[in-house]
């Protein structure tokens, strides 16, 4: 990944909605609001592949294999969801383990078709007769090591590596629903998607978009994205990966008990997102490299609770940044924990979007290739 710095930041792009859509070139905002088309078209082809087979099996093990891209934040995401009384032993690996045998469930996503070390760790377990459901493209070896011995779906919509989170979560969603370990409404979920995408349309202000208001929160700050539950924690992880992608901007990600222990970042955070000296010039001194900019503290909620509160209190001036509110599924229901991370996930990656683009490092006249996007 390359960090891109010293780009004058253009925040009346935001709110220009035909520039924003011109500098634009590679279409990552439309490919972005393909999330809740993302999860229907994943739900109709593990339907289709038979993920139904898998129903009343009780591993011994669940292995979530964290390849690099969107498996690497989905797999916490889904471990957060099932959290601590999950009733099966849940197990996170780069590579296929080499122990993974006939009494184990192996998820495993990818966006690259030759991911050798992939395959052959799909094609090992598929041998030890392990159940594995594999998202990935329908050519190469790691489609040929599951065809035909696992549940292999192959996305149909085409869209680019950094974001097909989407897609990635609903296959474990749906996963662990035909285990019975998560309860899981793809259609509820996609319909969540779809509206958080409406929010965020690039026709919208930025005092309506929900999107386009954090990106300028964040502009010109060092964001500090801290969650106040196990879910928004693995939700913040994303959005540091997502800010980097796609903005060229370095961020902290950690739950709040973490953070409250880095005591110099905790006093920085705490003074506010205090502004910098009145006479400081970001753009001059952002080319001598000494002058970091400033923090930027954002609560991440997904399940209100009491750290939510401890939270606050502590850092008074933190802009508090949750999905509970705009969700239409009730919040007893549940499956609201998995739309509420879906959502918010989806608003950083727009965030860090419309950041880009202001920053003029995504589109026609960036400088950020295409392979960081993924």
């Amino acid at each position: 990944m390359t960090v891109v710095t010293g780009h004058r930041f253009d925040g009346d792009l935001l709110d220009e909605p035909e520039r924003l859509v011109e500098a634009d070139t590679w279409g990552l905002l439309r490919a972005a609001a393909s999330a809740g088309a993302q999860v229907r078209s994943t739900a109709a082809i593990a339907e289709e592949a038979g993920l139904h087979r898998l129903a009343g099996e009780r591993p011994r093990a669940l292995v979530l294999i964290t390849r690099p891209g969107a498996a690497a934040a989905a797999a916490p995401l889904l471990v957060a969801l099932l959290g601590p009384s999950c009733p099966v032993p849940v197990v996170t690996a780069r590579s296929v383990p080499v122990w993974v045998g006939a009494l184990d469930v192996v998820l495993a996503h990818t966006t690259d078709p030759g991911d050798h070390e992939l395959a052959e760790g799909v094609d090992r377990a598929v041998r030890r007769g392990a159940h594995l459901l594999v998202t990935a493209p329908p050519d190469g070896p790691v489609a040929a090591a599951a065809s035909g011995r696992s549940v292999l779906l192959s996305p149909r919509l085409d869209v680019p590596p950094g974001l097909v989170l989407p897609r990635a979560l609903a296959a474990g969603l749906l996963l662990l629903d035909t285990l019975g370990l998560l309860r899981t409404d793809a259609e509820g979920l996609a319909g969540e998607l779809d509206r958080e995408a409406e929010r965020a349309h690039p026709a919208h202000e930025s005092f309506v978009n929900p999107a386009k208001s954090l990106a300028l929160r964040m502009a010109e700050h060092t964001p500090l994205l801290w969650g106040t539950d196990r879910v928004a924690t693995a939700v913040a992880g994303h959005g540091a990966a997502s800010l980097a992608a796609h903005a060229g901007v370095i961020a902290h990600a950690a739950g709040i008990g973490e953070a409250m222990s880095l005591s110099v970042l905790r006093r920085e955070a705490a003074g506010g997102a205090a502004e910098s000296d009145a006479f400081h010039d970001p753009y001059l001194d952002a080319s001598g490299g000494n002058w970091p900019p400033p923090v930027r503290p954002l609560l991440l909620g997904v399940a209100p609770g009491p750290d939510t509160a401890i939270a606050t209190e502590a850092l008074p001036d933190a802009d508090v940044v949750g999905a509970d509110e705009e969700l239409e599924v009730a919040p007893g229901d549940p499956t609201a924990p998995a739309c509420a991370a879906g959502v918010l996930a989806l608003r950083l990656d727009l965030a860090a979007l419309y950041l880009g683009l202001a920053r003029g490092v995504l589109g026609g006249s960036g400088r950020v290739g295409s392979a960081a996007l993924g």
